[in-house]
């Protein structure tokens, strides 16, 4: 009997991560860590680093959770995401407010937990992970706002262990920002008849689909610039820009796997290509900071 209950909670745990697509963390985490790594400068703090994976998760969970509550309607009536968990009632909306307010609760735990400043800043935080999801409702510019909400990550790292500002981690910021800009842009190709007949906004909706790959490509080519931008203002070794050269390459290859007029790789490269991107970063930065 104690099984039965065992198997029926890593089965709710399972759906719960499915609901807020935590392998989609891979996007935000490797450059909070980047932004911290590039502002400790070689010193290593265990705490700090726990703290700010705290932050990410419960920040991350929150957001999602939020998402999928405040959209669920909309997903219902879109085919490509009537399958949702909500949509279908596999998961419950009371579950699903639980869960965001679980993930703020981490997120606050963490804040607190760091210093001052992700302490004060908090409440900016929260407002941001808070009514990202209803810009759609009002403006084709809500990409640039899930940008500017997720790329704080990168300057929350280098305030998590500085505990102030500086011009890296605002670079760091807008990077990642136009990054994530850039791909929602993509992704959001796919909803172009649906956001227009059910009045959605998005850059595609608004300006056509073609029109909308050209802002993509211009935005991540201005994201790999404030990516060699960072490595300057931060000293960074030869190894942070191999990671930038390969990302490079990347984000190239992303675009040719979108055009206008065929839009059937467009998961591939919204998550297999950003996902190297990401740890690409991460992986490359931790390699510069250990061989300085």
């Amino acid at each position: 009997m104690k099984s039965v209950r065992v198997d029926a909670l890593a089965a709710r745990l399972r759906l719960y991560l499915e609901l807020i697509r935590f392998e989609h963390t891979l996007f935000a985490l490797p450059f909070a860590y980047v932004g911290l790594m590039l502002a400790a400068n070689g010193r290593f703090d265990a705490g700090v680093w726990f703290w700010v994976t705290v932050a990410m998760v419960g920040a991350r969970t929150a957001a999602m959770a939020l998402n999928r509550l405040i959209d669920w309607q909309i997903d219902a009536l879109n085919p490509r995401t009537a399958g949702r968990h909500l949509p279908r009632g596999l998961v419950k909306p009371w579950e699903t407010l639980l869960l965001a307010l679980a993930g703020f609760g981490l997120l606050t735990w963490a804040a607190l937990n760091l210093n001052q400043l992700t302490a004060r800043l908090l409440p900016v935080a929260v407002f941001f992970l808070t009514t990202y999801s209803y810009t759609k409702r009002f403006t084709w510019t809500c990409h640039f706002w899930l940008g500017l909400t997720i790329g704080a990550a990168a300057a929350g790292g280098w305030i998590a262990e500085t505990g102030s500002f500086a011009p890296a981690a605002f670079i760091l910021w807008a990077a990642v920002a136009l990054w994530i800009a850039g791909f929602d842009i993509l992704y959001a190709t796919q909803d172009y008849d649906f956001d227009r007949s059910h009045q959605v906004h998005s850059l595609p909706a608004r300006f056509g689909i073609a029109a909308a790959l050209k802002v993509a490509r211009w935005l991540h080519a201005a994201t790999w610039v404030l990516f060699l931008m960072a490595g300057w203002f931060t000293g960074a070794g030869p190894w942070y820009y191999v990671g930038v050269f390969l990302v490079g390459l990347v984000l190239i290859y992303e675009h040719t796997l979108v055009k206008p007029d065929d839009l059937s790789r467009i998961n591939q490269a919204f998550f297999e290509a950003n996902v190297v991107i990401s740890t690409s970063m991460f992986f490359f930065t931790l390699i510069d900071i250990l061989t300085r």
